[in-house]
């Protein structure tokens, strides 16, 4: 079984994001609790919006199962109160199930937690227990900079973060460290942002340490890591200097594999243990077209990886093996 460990919601219904535009607007009551009205999505929509698309390129790209939630940069945490975020979050992972249970085969479902700046973790651990208990999603997205870019929020190693990272041990789920819009505009979301925050993400680790008090919590760093396999050297040697146990944070950080051309795919393989790669394509994301020079998507990173000098059983802990040890929940009610 091959396992794409990173897929988004990105053709969503258009009556969910009409949904989302009437939560949001700026003429809108900020002190509402809730939603805006209710929603109705047809199994024929859901279907329609998934086999022309995300089901179509797994079929062409010769995969089997993704682990699928919420797209990220729709998640706005930034926006709105708590209750805004609960209510957005609820529905979003309520389609994520329907979409697992339409294509049990084709899609594991991962969750978008509510979290808002200033607030407390209580909704999201709440929200993660639904979604892991009663709803048997494998996984959940974190969102490491919920002010959208600022980063004015406590770091990850900060005792604000603790309940978070108890539950996940607690549940034996992984998290994807994953950011969502940029409300700043010095940083483009997806070419800035997202990068920014996967380097930023392992850093915070790699500096207080803190990981090793939580044995069971396991990290996906998305996009390849952000700048961390291109600048291994330089983090290897910061923590040589400032004697930080660079090798320890390996036991719980894993990078995916959405890295869009070959050299950078063979770079991400060479440096980073083979043990700590999951293959992630993020298709129908933020890059879609077609490299002129091959004449294939960027975002078919499984091509990339089938031409990278792997052997065999290399190969298939990317491919299959490391998502079975990161997600062991692959295997519960989906």
């Amino acid at each position: 079984m091959i396992i794409d460990c990173h897929g988004h919601y990105t053709t969503i219904p258009s009556s969910v994001a009409a949904w989302r535009q009437r939560q949001t607007a700026p003429s809108a009551d900020p002190t509402l609790i809730g939603g805006r009205g209710e929603l109705e999505v047809s199994d024929e929509e859901i279907r329609e919006t998934i086999e022309g698309a995300q089901l179509r390129m797994q079929r062409e790209r010769g995969t089997d199962l993704t682990i699928f939630s919420p797209r990220a940069s729709w998640m706005g945490h930034h926006i709105g109160n708590l209750e805004t975020s609960i209510s957005w979050s609820r529905l979003q992972n309520d389609l994520i199930r329907r979409v697992s249970d339409l294509f049990p085969d084709s899609f594991a479902p991962a969750c978008q937690l509510p979290q808002t700046p200033g607030e407390p973790l209580d909704a999201a651990l709440e929200e993660l227990e639904r979604c892991v208990l009663e709803m048997g999603f494998v996984a959940c997205n974190v969102n490491p900079d919920p002010t959208g870019g600022y980063w004015t929020g406590p770091p990850l190693w900060d005792a604000y973060w603790a309940p978070l990272w108890e539950k996940l041990c607690e549940l034996d789920v992984p998290a994807m460290m994953h950011v969502s819009a940029s409300a700043n505009q010095n940083f483009h979301t997806t070419g800035s942002h997202y990068l920014g925050s996967d380097t930023t993400v392992f850093m915070q680790a790699l500096s207080s340490g803190f990981m090793n008090d939580y044995p069971g919590l396991r990290w996906i760093i998305p996009h390849g890591g952000g700048a961390v396999p291109y600048q291994w050297g330089r983090l290897l040697g910061m923590a040589h200097d400032q004697g930080w146990d660079f090798w320890s944070v390996l036991d719980h950080i894993y990078f995916d594999t959405c890295v869009y051309h070959q050299s950078g795919i063979d770079l991400l393989l060479d440096v980073v243990p083979t043990q700590n790669v999951l293959f992630g394509s993020e298709m129908i994301g933020a890059v879609r077209g077609i490299d002129p020079t091959s004449g294939r998507h960027f975002d078919d990173t499984k091509f990339y990886i089938d031409n990278a000098d792997l052997e065999d059983d290399e190969r298939r802990m990317v491919l299959s093996e490391n998502a079975l040890r990161v997600f062991p929940r692959l295997g519960v009610g989906t």
